[in-house]
C-alpha cells in the first residue's frame, strides 16, 4: 500500500518592538522597530526564503504532482514582505500558483487569543482568510493554530468555523502508546479531522541535522522502517529552519534537493498536501487533548509564552483590553492591538533555562526576559492610555452634555 509524507511549513516573522521608554509614554505612540523588522526580513530573505522557494520551484517542475507541500503565513508576515521584500512574496506566490502547495490558515497576529477570547480568535480567524485570498488567490480550507496550540474546545472552535481539518503535535503525553502516523479526530466535534506532527521525524530535520549529519537516502531508510500499516509522516517545522538556523554550510539545502527523488524511488511513501489526506484518509479514533498543548519545547504546552508571572501579567493586562478595544473604530490603534498581540512579545519573557533555555535566547534580541517585559509594559500602558481616551471621546459624542 502506498503511504503518505506530508510536509508543512510556517512562515511568520513579528513586527519588533523599539525600545520605548518610560518617558515616552503618552507622547509617542509609534511602538516598531522599523530598522530591525527591515534588516532581519532582508536577511531571512536572502538566507531562507528566495533559495529555499527557487529549490522547492525547481522540485515541482521536475517532479510535477508527485510533490507538494503546505504553507501557513501569519498575516504580520505578509505584511513585512509587502513592505520590506516584495520578491519574496512574489516567489511565494509563484509557489502557490503553481497547484502543488497548499496554503493553511491561522491567526492573522500568530496570536494567542484561542486561549480564551473566542470572539477575538474568530476575527483574527475571518481577517487572515481574507488576506490569504487577497495575496494568493485561495481560500484556506486547512486549520493550524499559533505554535500547533490545540485542545479538545480549540479544536471545536476551529469546526465551528467550518474546517474540516486541523494540525497539531503529536505528544507522547497524549498519544501515549499511539503512533502519530494516522488521521485523528477531534474529541468533542469528530467532523474535524486531526493530523499530528511526527516530531521525531520533524526535529531530526529542524534541530538535529549537523548534529546527526545524515543524508537524504538515511532518512528515506528511517520511513522503511516504520510498521507498514502506518498511513502517513506528517514533518512540520519553521520555514526559517532552512538556511536561517541551519546555515547552507551545513548541507541543509542539499539534503532538501535529494529528498523528494529519494523517497519516491526508495519508498512507497507519496507526497500529499493536508487537504490530499482530509479526502484520503478515515480517523481511526479521537484525539483527547483536554488541556492545551504545543509543539513548543520539552513539554509541548504553553510555558514558552504563558509560564511566569510576567508572562501571565502581560497576557491579561493586554487582552482586559479586549471590550474595550473592540468598540473604537480608530484604524491606527486597531492595527496596534493586532500587532501586540502576536506571540513573540511573551515568548521574550520567558524564563527557561537548560536545553529550551538555549533556544529561547537564540530567538530573543532582548539582554534579558525582564527587559522584554519592561519594554512591552511601556507599550501597552501608552496603548491603553490611547484606549481608555478614545473611548472617552466616543461616549461624549454619543451621550452629548445637556447644554
Amino acid at each position: 500500500m502506498s503511504k503518505s509524507i506530508c510536509f508543512y511549513f510556517q512562515v511568520h516573522q513579528p513586527y519588533r518592538l523599539r525600545t520605548y521608554r518610560f518617558f515616552e509614554i503618552g507622547k509617542k505612540h509609534y511602538y516598531y522597530d522599523d530598522y530591525s523588522n527591515r534588516m532581519i526580513m532582508r536577511r531571512v530573505a536572502e538566507k531562507c526564503y528566495l533559495p529555499m522557494n527557487e529549490l522547492l520551484m525547481k522540485q515541482i517542475e521536475k517532479f510535477g504532482d508527485k510533490v507538494k507541500f503546505a504553507f501557513s503565513f501569519s498575516g504580520v508576515v505578509i505584511e513585512q514582505m509587502e513592505q520590506y521584500a516584495p520578491e519574496v512574496l512574489e516567489s511565494f506566490q509563484k509557489l502557490v500558483a503553481s497547484g502543488q502547495v497548499e496554503v493553511l490558515s491561522e491567526t492573522y497576529a500568530h496570536s494567542l487569543a484561542s486561549l480564551n477570547n473566542p470572539d477575538e480568535f474568530k476575527r483574527q480567524v475571518t481577517a487572515h482568510k481574507h488576506k490569504m485570498k487577497e495575496v494568493f488567490g485561495v481560500t484556506p480550507k486547512t486549520f493550524r493554530n499559533t505554535e500547533l496550540i490545540y485542545s479538545d474546545e480549540i479544536g471545536a472552535a476551529v469546526a465551528d468555523m467550518g474546517y474540516n481539518l486541523m494540525l497539531t503535535e503529536g505528544a507522547k503525553h497524549i498519544l501515549g502508546w499511539k503512533s502519530p502516523n494516522y488521521m485523528y479526530a477531534n474529541a468533542i466535534n469528530p467532523k474535524l479531522k486531526v493530523l499530528l506532527r511526527n516530531f521525531k521525524f520533524s526535529d531530526e530535520i529542524a534541530f538535529r541535522f549537523v548534529q546527526d549529519s545524515f543524508k537524504a537516502e538515511d532518512f528515506v531508510n528511517w520511513l522503511n522502517a516504520l510498521p507498514e500499516e502506518e498511513e502517513v509522516v506528517n514533518i512540520f517545522m519553521d520555514y526559517e529552519t532552512f538556511g536561517e538556523h541551519q546555515s547552507a554550510e551545513t548541507g541543509i539545502f542539499d539534503f532538501m534537493e535529494a529528498l523528494p527523488e529519494a523517497v519516491l524511488t526508495g519508498s512507497k511513501f507519496k507526497f500529499a498536501t493536508p487537504q490530499e489526506l482530509a479526502k484520503k484518509l478515515q480517523p481511526v479514533s479521537a484525539v483527547h487533548v483536554p488541556n492545551v498543548l504545543s509543539w513548543s519545547d520539552e513539554e509541548r504546552d504553553l510555558t514558552a509564552w504563558l509560564g511566569n508571572p510576567l508572562q501571565d501579567d502581560a497576557y491579561h493586562a493586554l487582552y482586559d483590553l479586549n471590550a474595550k478595544v473592540r468598540r473604537i473604530k480608530d484604524e491606527e490603534l486597531q492595527q496596534d492591538w493586532t500587532m501586540l498581540q502576536t506571540s513573540d512579545h511573551f515568548y521574550y519573557m520567558c524564563t527557561k533555562w537548560l536545553s529550551d533555555g538555549v533556544v529561547h535566547k537564540y530567538f530573543n534580541h532582548y539582554a534579558s526576559p525582564y527587559d522584554a517585559y519592561v519594554n512591552y509594559m511601556n507599550v501597552l500602558t501608552d496603548f491603553a492610555d490611547r484606549v481608555t481616551k478614545l473611548s472617552k471621546r466616543k461616549r461624549e459624542v454619543q451621550e452629548p452634555v445637556e447644554s
